[in-house]
């Protein structure tokens, strides 16, 4: 889980800081779609990492493959249909990341039926932008506040029940700690990691 290989250090950083962007990014550009122009007026409507990366997130995600970035504020009721568009908005910014993991994939074979001369180097940065991704995308949808999971689980429960899930927030980080000090994590996030791959192969199946 933890590699502080200096090659794989350099190979993802490219990966980290383009699932946290490209994830931001998606949440912002979604809720600006659905009336709601907070994250644009917060400078959230940008591909620059300095407005999305968060250290401690992308720490996380570079020694286990999940983590976060600074989340972006919305206003709900600037939407027409808010529990509608706040799931769509929450939903955008894994979505995001697995269509990038696809499409960087898609990248690689192309390259090889080219029959182009890719480097160890160049393969590694390709393979770890598809796995922060994947890693990323699935990570955010855990349902424990602020996650993007909790957000479509509490517009989905009882009033009652959202505001009991929301006020877990004060403890996620405590809580994820625990998750990854044990095999708990890794035993619900290794078999969708397993299930996104089958799905990029799936629709790659015709192709290759």
């Amino acid at each position: 889980m933890f590699d502080f290989n200096p090659m794989t250090i350099i190979a993802g950083l490219p990966g980290l800081i383009i699932a946290m962007v490209i994830h931001e990014y998606a949440h912002a550009q979604v809720a600006v779609w659905l009336g709601d122009f907070t994250p644009r007026l917060m400078g959230r409507l940008t591909l620059n990492p300095k407005a999305h990366i968060d250290p401690i997130g992308m720490l996380m995600l570079f020694l286990v493959h999940f983590g976060w970035a600074k989340p972006v504020q919305i206003n709900p009721r600037n939407f027409k249909n808010p529990q509608r568009d706040d799931i769509l908005v929450s939903l955008a910014g894994p979505m995001a990341n697995f269509v990038t993991a696809f499409l960087a994939l898609v990248a690689l074979l192309v390259f090889d039926r080219m029959g182009g001369d890719m480097t160890t180097g160049v393969y590694m940065v390709f393979r770890l932008i598809i796995e922060y991704n994947i890693g990323f995308g699935i990570f955010n949808l855990i349902p424990l506040p602020p996650l993007d999971g909790s957000h479509v689980l509490m517009q989905l429960l009882p009033r009652d029940m959202a505001y009991k899930l929301a006020g877990l927030e004060r403890y996620s980080f405590l809580i994820l700690i625990v998750l990854l000090m044990t095999p708990v994590l890794s035993m619900i996030l290794i078999p969708c990691r397993n299930l996104i791959w089958q799905i990029f192969r799936l629709l790659l199946s015709p192709f290759i």
